[in-house]
C-alpha cells in the first residue's frame, strides 16, 4: 500500500505536476461553486434581498464591523510573531502591523494570497533590511500560524457538532467526528514534536526553526482568536429566525473559507457565498444574500480600500523624502554651486 501511494506521489510529481493538479482542483471547485449559486439564484427576488438589507439592524453592522476590525487586528500578530520566530527583532510592531494589514487586505481580495501578500510584504519588509528569503519565511510561519488555528476550531467544531460540517461536505456526521479527532490527534502529535525539542526545516540558506512547543500555542490561540471574530462578524449578520448557534455557524464559516481559499478566486468570491448557502439552508435566501453582501463590504471591500490608500500613501510620502533627499546632492553638483555658496 505505501509503495503505491509512494508511485502515485512520483507519477504527479514528475509527469503531472503538482500546480497543475491545484490548477485542476481550483477550475473544479469554482465551476461547482457556479452551478451551486445558479441553481439557487437564478430565480432570487432583487427586491426581497433590498429589502433585506434595509431590515439588517444597524447595531449588529455596528457590532459586525467591530469584530472584523479586531479579526484584522489579531492578523497583525501573525507578522509579528513571524518576525520574532525569524530573529528580526529589530522590526517593530507597526511596521509589522501595516505589512499584516495591508498584505492580507489585498490578498484576501485579488487571490493568490501567497504571491500578492508576500509582494506587499517584501516592498514593506525591504525597507528594513529583509530579504526576499526573510519575507518568504514570514509567510511560511503566518501561514503556519492560519493552518494551526483552522485545525483547531475545525476540529475542535466538528468533534462536537458534526453535522454542521455535514452541511457542507456531505459526509456523515459520524466520519465527520472521525475526521475531527484524526486532526486534533495529529495537531497533539505536532505540538509535542515540537515541544520536545529545536525542530528546523528547509535546506540551505532556507532554513527555519519552528515555533516550541509554548510558541506554537501561542500560535493556535492566536489562530483561534482571528477565526473567532471573522465567525462572531458572520453570526451578527445572519438572520435571527430561525436561530443557529454559534459553534454551528462557525464550523460552516471556517469550511466554506477554506473552501475559497483553495479555489484561489478573488476573495472566495462565488465559492465562499455557494457554500454558506448551501450550508445554511434553513434561512430565507433573500435574508442569508443580504447578510452576505454585508459582509464581504465589512471584510473585504473596507480594509481593501483603506489598504490601498495606506499603501499610496506610504509610496508618495517615499517618493517625497527621496526627491527632498537628493535636491541639496543635486545643487551641490552643479557648477558653481561651490562658489556661489562660498560668496552668500
Amino acid at each position: 500500500m505505501l509503495e503505491a501511494l509512494r508511485a502515485i506521489y512520483r507519477f504527479f510529481d514528475q509527469r503531472v505536476g503538482w500546480n497543475r493538479v491545484g490548477l485542476v482542483l481550483s477550475l473544479v471547485i469554482i465551476a461547482i461553486a457556479a452551478v451551486v449559486l445558479y441553481r439557487i439564484l437564478h430565480n432570487i427576488d432583487v427586491a426581497r434581498v433590498w429589502l433585506a438589507l434595509q431590515r439588517v439592524p444597524s447595531g449588529h453592522i455596528v457590532l459586525a464591523g467591530l469584530f472584523v476590525a479586531a479579526g484584522y487586528f489579531t492578523l497583525t500578530f501573525y507578522d509579528y510573531f513571524a518576525l520574532h520566530t525569524i530573529g528580526r527583532h529589530h522590526v517593530p510592531y507597526r511596521i509589522a502591523a501595516l505589512a499584516g494589514f495591508t498584505s492580507y487586505s489585498v490578498g484576501h481580495n485579488v487571490g493568490a494570497t501567497v504571491f500578492t501578500g508576500g509582494a506587499v510584504r517584501y516592498r514593506i519588509y525591504s525597507a528594513w533590511e529583509l530579504t526576499a528569503v526573510d519575507v518568504a519565511k514570514i509567510c511560511f510561519v503566518a501561514g503556519l500560524t492560519f493552518w494551526l488555528g483552522n485545525v483547531t476550531v475545525l476540529g475542535l467544531g466538528m468533534a462536537w457538532q458534526p453535522e454542521a460540517a455535514s452541511a457542507i461536505n456531505l459526509l456523515p456526521p459520524s466520519i465527520n467526528r472521525g475526521l475531527a479527532l484524526v486532526a486534533l490527534t495529529v495537531l497533539v502529535g505536532y505540538v509535542a514534536w515540537v515541544w520536545a525539542k529545536p525542530r528546523v526545516i528547509g535546506h540551505s540558506n532556507w532554513q527555519v526553526t519552528l515555533p516550541g512547543g509554548p510558541l506554537t500555542l501561542l500560535q493556535i490561540v492566536i489562530g483561534i482568536i482571528d477565526l473567532a471574530f471573522c465567525a462572531l462578524a458572520m453570526y451578527m449578520l445572519v438572520p435571527d429566525v430561525p436561530h443557529i448557534g454559534f459553534v454551528k455557524l462557525a464550523v460552516i464559516f471556517v469550511s466554506a473559507t477554506l473552501l475559497g481559499f483553495a479555489s484561489h478566486s478573488p476573495g472566495g468570491l462565488g465559492v465562499f457565498d455557494a457554500a454558506m448557502l448551501v450550508a445554511l439552508i434553513e434561512f430565507e435566501k433573500e435574508e442569508l444574500v443580504a447578510g452576505l453582501l454585508i459582509f464581504r463590504l465589512l471584510y473585504y471591500v473596507i480594509p481593501f480600500a483603506l489598504a490601498l490608500g495606506i499603501l499610496a500613501t506610504r509610496e508618495t510620502w517615499i517618493g517625497v523624502a527621496r526627491r527632498a533627499a537628493a535636491a541639496p546632492e543635486d545643487s551641490a553638483a552643479k557648477p558653481g554651486a561651490a562658489g556661489k555658496a562660498d560668496a552668500a
